[in-house]
């Protein structure tokens, strides 16, 4: 009955568990080996019989035939007259073998049996999970939510292994319920109180590269390489690519013919801009694809202090910048480069920097008109009356008077 308890546990392990047939016999052969050694101090003399196939095990303990009398290790030995009740034919110095059966151990003894046993097939078992998800960081995974907490929501693949996305890794806009499949990236394997914590991430840029290579084939086929890839998760991203076959358009590709193509990828991102970028050796070229839609007149680069220094026309700067500064950002992060935006007039106009009437103009409306993007007298003639006193804050008055000893300076 022992036997057949032992065997209905280690198959259902096997079925549920996927562990491999010789991983399987080598557990079991080492938990009943453990017993032996504890029963009877040693187990070089016991030959352990696993049959999975017919689903049961043997034990056989081989004992020297000794003459009555001159026993002296039971576990080793046999007397001639035991022997002879097994066999007529032995003799002394003979090897006896003769099974063992389990229930011969003692209750005790099979309870802490498969006690260990449930315990090394739980380890493998952990480890074999930990492997698999090692191997597969920087992959997308689905699953299926499965709990849905402040935190973090628990995710289940397909093996009903637990997987974790952390609210940090969300995009700001995910909302997900129970039931939901969720595709993310594997972006931490770690061991926690030797558990597997598998943390996926909807968030880092792989996920993002991951889709593209999902949705355009002259990325997964290597036509099209990805170069690099910078994003506000939910916001804007902007992906570098380079085509190394000059017959095909790598922004053309990616997009697809009306969006086609990167439409999906917008979608599974919640809606996320995402700009695609012909990659340039050209860095000025580089940086003038990078900050689009903004049009550039011109770019300084200051090598050693990894900067560039972008002028372009006044109603371009917003562009530029973009909201709450993300395009120039992200701009940066592609290029590498801290990039700084000036306004460019032309070449005839004379302007003044506002600096230069402090003497009629007081320090804090100064900083107040600075702080809206007008450091010159034209850069605050340009904008209305109106457009001043929303923008800065500042007095009907304040304003007026700005207005007449700037435009005296023209005039």
């Amino acid at each position: 009955m022992e036997n057949i308890n032992l065997i209905d546990t280690f198959a259902e392990f096997k079925e549920l568990k996927n562990i491999d047939r010789v991983t399987m016999m080598s557990v079991l052969e080492e938990v009943f080996r453990s017993v032996l050694i504890r029963q009877y101090g040693t187990d070089e003399n016991f030959d352990v019989i696993i049959n999975i196939d017919k689903g049961d095990f043997e034990i056989w303990r081989n004992r020297e035939v000794v003459e009555d009398g001159e026993l002296e290790d039971p576990n080793l030995q046999i007397t001639l007259s035991d022997a002879l009740k097994i066999d007529e034919d032995y003799e002394v110095g003979e090897e006896v073998t003769d099974e063992v059966k389990l229930a011969d151990f003692g209750r005790r003894a099979i309870l802490n049996l498969r006690q260990n046993l449930a315990s090394k097939i739980l380890e493998l078992e952990k480890d074999h999970i930990y492997g698999k998800y090692k191997d597969k960081i920087g992959d997308i995974v689905t699953g299926e939510v499965y709990q849905v907490w402040k935190k973090e929501i628990l995710i289940l693949d397909d093996e009903g292994n637990e997987l974790i996305l952390p609210k940090s890794e969300q995009i700001p806009s995910d909302y997900f319920r129970k039931g939901d499949n969720v595709r993310a990236i594997v972006y931490k394997v770690e061991l926690r109180n030797n558990n597997p914590l598998i943390i996926l991430s909807r968030t880092a840029p792989a996920f993002l590269e991951r889709l593209f290579e999902l949705e355009i084939p002259e990325i997964f086929d290597g036509l099209i390489t990805i170069k690099k890839i910078v994003r506000v998760p939910g916001e804007r991203a902007k992906v570098a690519v380079e085509s190394y076959d000059e017959r095909i358009d790598p922004v053309g590709a990616c997009v697809g013919m009306k969006g086609s193509r990167i439409h999906g990828i917008v979608r599974e991102l919640r809606n996320e801009n995402i700009d695609v970028i012909n990659f340039s050796n050209n860095l000025q070229l580089y940086i003038k694809r990078a900050l689009n839609p903004a049009k550039i007149n011109s770019i300084k680069i200051l090598e050693e202090e990894k900067k560039a220094e972008v002028y372009l026309r006044p109603e371009e700067v917003s562009l530029a910048i973009g909201k709450g500064g993300l395009n120039i950002r992200l701009a940066s992060q592609l290029t590498g480069y801290e990039i700084d935006v000036y306004r460019e007039m032309e070449e005839d106009d004379e302007d003044v920097n506002l600096d230069e009437f402090a003497d009629e103009i007081e320090d804090w409306v100064i900083d107040a008109l600075k702080a809206i993007g007008c450091d010159t007298a034209k850069n605050v003639l340009n904008l209305s009356r109106e457009d001043l006193i929303k923008r800065t804050d500042l007095e009907e008055e304040t304003i007026d008077d700005v207005l007449k000893v700037l435009k005296a300076e023209f005039e």
